[in-house]
């Protein structure tokens, strides 16, 4: 297999002497995992549906609001 990186992610590899192949692996290895967890998330998902159906309009707004919310701390708490 063969994998192309851009020039400068290939310069910054080569300078500081990093494991490419490992790099890599890990990569991968990370990207499988957050799928299953995704993938994982909609059965779950899908089940609470299958029980409780589906949310009101309130109560999707609500959790929208929500979650804007929590969004705009984490992003005002990376920023300080």
């Amino acid at each position: 297999m063969q994998v192309y990186l851009p020039e400068e992610l290939y310069k910054v590899v080569k300078e500081q002497h990093l494991p490419a192949s490992e790099l890599l692996q890990d990569a991968v290895r990370a990207e499988l995992h957050r799928q299953e967890l995704l993938a994982e998330t909609d059965r779950y998902v899908e089940e609470l549906l299958d029980e409780v159906g589906e949310p009101s309009p309130q109560a999707a707004a609500r959790a929208n609001r929500l979650a804007a919310e929590i969004g705009g701390r984490s992003r005002r708490r990376k920023a300080v």
